[in-house]
């Protein structure tokens, strides 16, 4: 008797609610049999006359589904049960279940929204919140409510929260839940080690749990890099053990190797990438060993393409991951991290929808007929950020109007079953003849491994044509198939020899880039972002490249995918967009301004050379910004002063700064630095008041001192003890009241003949009658020509000596 799977208890429950509500939420844990029990259990229902579309999260997990499901019912994948993946399709006649990519789906229900000949969407592993899993439940949603009211709908998955789904599906939408059965699992905390490489303590501590457990082991690892590093170490420690990788770029068969127990009855090590958190069921694992990191896209808005990133995994993948050890009995985890730190990790891995690239979802609401994505159901929002940009990039390819609806060119793009960036690149390649050769790169950059892995796209479309292995004869199928496809969307082909670098350039135009040094290291691209390379690459003698795909953020982002460009394809494609125009720049180490003429793509200078006649509202605009900047080197500082003590607010600094446009761009005309005329600056400043404003400025701020000898001297109002003004003492001589500004007393700077410095004061007759003497005394030593009287405010004021003034009577 096999087995009975513990999700098979509520199975008439969700019968039931699915009769009733045409929907419900299943929550049930790993190993509960949900994928392979649920979907042969509505076939015998009444309301189920048409096929069950069971979505699954990845290609592998697909396939293995179906496969499963054949195999109970006795039969082959293709018969009752079939799958639909992306390079990969076995689907019959009389075929009633089909498990298929959420991708595929959603393709499907945007061609036709009523789904004809479907009965039931069930949505597996819903709690991996995939873009197209969000998207698919919407659309599926929606025409549910307006075409299709006896579609059912199932959300299936093990972590979820089963009520928030259960709303989202509609008021009074059962959430069922399944206890499964519980093997016990034993979690062993080894630690990280953050001086060693994550594949080094992997390999070290699969040996560990090979040498101390039972049943196959079972690692996760971020990426293919380092499953391939801890395969070799394996390889070297453990000869003839089968040590078996799993990630989206295996062969079919392999996959179904490292799926399924050895045939040999050998004990197995699985290096997986999280492809095998969840769906599949990895027979006879016992052991796993966890990483605890997890490597995902995330969009770049600024560069147009998606990178990897490497983060920590949050507790419900850690908990997926371990509970495949305990699966089918007794398990034991291994995670290299400490146990106290385990609470600090993320509860949940992002949705997918607030990281990923969104013009292929908005591109296809738009062929839906939804020019706003917000108004659709949604457990999560898409950013407002992420949707303006994927609204003007598809503006600017043409995909939509400015009302946000589709448009001929988006239609078209929208028929080919991929994103809208790879769709534009293999429409262009089909209207110059060479759809073919567009198609395949395309797939080259959707497909990580095909062709080989270096950054030379075009080197891989080599490769890969002579590539016969099964996964690259699939590959070519699909991308020959999208060329068929493209070729019936255009009119007739116009056959250029173009190199086919050229349609990724068209798609991507932001992301060709120049070489910025004969290394061929650093790289700018049109759109102004900086790029590496890898020097020792072949591409880094080209001059030009159009980028694929890039990894990283800001201005070290490294190329991964490129294929070269002649500066003739440049000037030829993008001949629409080439800008001539005069660039006026600031000269920092001349202060003054530059102007040239320059060629230019995007952020990219083509040609540059001087421009003898530039646009003279430019640079005197370019000289108004860097006037405002030093305003204080331009109008007088005393000027300012005086201004800012008699309180004419019209003058404060700030003041002038704000309305430099009115009172000093007309003096930059013309000029091509700040070495305005003094004169002409103050006139300017001056025409910003009124004749009143003038009169009170002479009056509480006078520009000069005139003294008793009639000496003129200027008034400083800067600084704390202001106003100042400096003056021989000769000069006040019969003086016998302080000088005033207004009500307020300046400081006399007292000098010698020679222009020393003698004494301050803020009180003259008191300085005649007080320390005057004892200054007179020391100054007739230094000075015997001139007069140092005993009583100066009775002297007659002259700075004349002893000997002139006697004979000038």
């Amino acid at each position: 008797m096999p087995t009975r799977l513990p999700v098979e208890t509520v199975i008439p429950d969700v019968l039931v609610a699915l009769r009733e509500h045409c929907g419900a939420v299943l929550v049930a844990p790993p190993g509960a049999g949900k994928t392979t029990a649920v979907a042969p259990a509505l076939l015998a229902e009444p309301w189920c006359d048409g096929q069950i579309l069971l979505l699954s999260p990845r290609r592998v997990a697909a396939r293995a589904a179906a496969e499963r499901m054949a195999e109970m019912l006795g039969e082959k994948a293709g018969e009752t049960v079939g799958y639909s993946t992306r390079m990969d399709s076995r689907i019959g006649k009389n075929t009633r279940i089909v498990v298929m990519t959420e991708a595929i789906f959603v393709n499907r229900i945007v061609a036709d929204p009523e789904l004809p000949g479907v009965s039931a969407v069930l949505f597996d592993e819903a709690h991996e919140r995939h873009l197209d899993s969000d998207l698919g439940l919407a659309l599926a949603i929606e025409s549910r409510s307006v075409l299709r009211e006896d579609l059912r709908l199932l959300v299936m998955s093990a972590t979820i929260d089963g009520a928030r789904f259960a709303r989202l599906l509609g008021e009074g939408t059962p959430a069922i839940e399944s206890e499964g059965k519980a093997w016990p699992l034993r979690i062993e905390w080894l630690g990280a080690k953050a001086e060693r490489r994550i594949d080094e303590q992997v390999a070290s501590a699969v040996l560990t749990a090979w040498h101390g457990e039972t049943g196959d082991v079972l690692a996760f690892l971020p990426g293919v890099g380092e499953i391939e590093r801890v395969r070799e170490r394996l390889e070297q420690r453990l000869p003839g053990t089968p040590i078996l990788p799993l990630h989206g770029q295996v062969e079919p068969a392999a996959q179904r190797l490292a799926i399924r127990r050895d045939p040999e009855g050998r004990r197995r090590i699985v290096l997986a990438t999280s492809i095998a958190e969840t769906s599949l069921t990895l027979d006879g694992v016992s052991v796993v060993v966890d990483s605890g990191v997890a490597r995902s896209a995330e969009f770049d808005i600024a560069a147009g393409t998606s990178h990897l990133v490497t983060r920590r995994a949050s507790r419900a993948a850690a908990a997926q991951r371990a509970g495949r050890a305990a699966r089918q009995g007794p398990g034991v985890a291994y995670r290299l991290w400490e146990e106290a730190g385990h609470a600090g990790r993320p509860e949940f891995d992002p949705p997918e929808i607030v990281t990923a690239d969104l013009a292929p979802l908005t591109l296809a609401l738009a062929r839906w007929g939804e020019a706003d994505p917000t108004r659709l159901p949604w457990l999560d929002p898409p950013p407002a950020s992420a949707l303006s940009g994927a609204r003007e990039w598809l503006l600017a390819m043409g995909a939509l109007d400015d009302e946000g609806r589709i448009s001929a060119f988006g239609e078209k793009l929208s028929a080919l079953p991929m994103d809208p960036v790879h769709a534009a690149m293999v429409l262009f390649g089909a209207e110059a003849g060479q759809g073919r050769e567009a198609a395949r790169v395309a797939l080259l950059l959707q497909e990580r491994g095909l062709g080989g892995r270096g950054e030379d796209l075009l080197h891989r479309l080599s490769q890969f044509a002579v590539d016969r292995g099964g996964r690259a004869n699939a590959a070519r199928r699909l991308a020959d198939g999208w060329a068929t496809r493209a070729a019936k969307l255009i009119d007739q082909p116009v056959a250029s020899g173009a190199n086919p670098a050229t349609f990724l350039a068209l798609a991507m135009p932001g992301n060709v880039a120049r070489r910025r040094d004969a290394s061929g290291e650093n790289w700018i691209s049109v759109s102004g972002r900086g790029f590496v390379l890898d020097p020792a690459s072949s591409l880094a003698r080209a001059e030009w490249l159009a980028i694929g795909d890039a990894q990283g953020l800001a201005k070290g982002a490294r190329i991964t995918a490129a294929a070269a460009l002649d500066a003739s394809d440049v000037e030829a494609i993008f001949a629409d967009r080439i800008e001539r125009r005069s660039v006026v720049s600031w000269n920092a180490a001349d202060g003054r301004a530059e102007a040239r003429l320059q060629r230019k793509l995007g952020a990219i200078t083509l040609a540059s050379g001087p421009d003898p006649k530039p646009d003279a509202d430019a640079v005197a605009s370019l000289l108004l910004g860097k006037a405002r900047e030093r305003l204080d080197t331009i109008v007088p500082a005393s000027l300012l002063a005086r201004a800012a003590h008699a309180g004419i607010a019209e003058l404060h600094r700030d003041a002038l700064a704000a309305a430099a446009e009115d009172w000093l761009l007309p003096l930059l005309h013309g000029w091509r630095d700040l070495d305005l005329p003094r004169g002409a600056v103050i006139d300017a400043v001056l025409a910003r008041i009124d004749w009143d404003a003038r009169q009170r400025l002479d009056r509480l701020a006078p520009r000069e001192f005139t003294s008793p000898a009639g000496t003129r001297h200027a008034i400083d109002y800067a600084g704390e003890n202001a106003p100042v003004v400096e003056v021989r003492v000769q000069a006040l001589f019969g003086l016998d009241s302080h000088p005033m500004i207004g009500t307020t007393p300046m400081l006399l700077n007292l000098t010698s003949p020679a222009g020393r410095p003698i004494q301050a004061t803020r009180d003259l007759p008191g300085f005649w009658r007080g320390s005057w003497a004892d200054v007179a005394k020391d100054m007739k030593g230094r000075y015997p020509r001139h007069r140092w009287p005993e009583r100066p405010w009775e002297e007659k004021p002259s700075l004349k000596t002893k000997n002139a003034l006697a004979k000038g009577g």
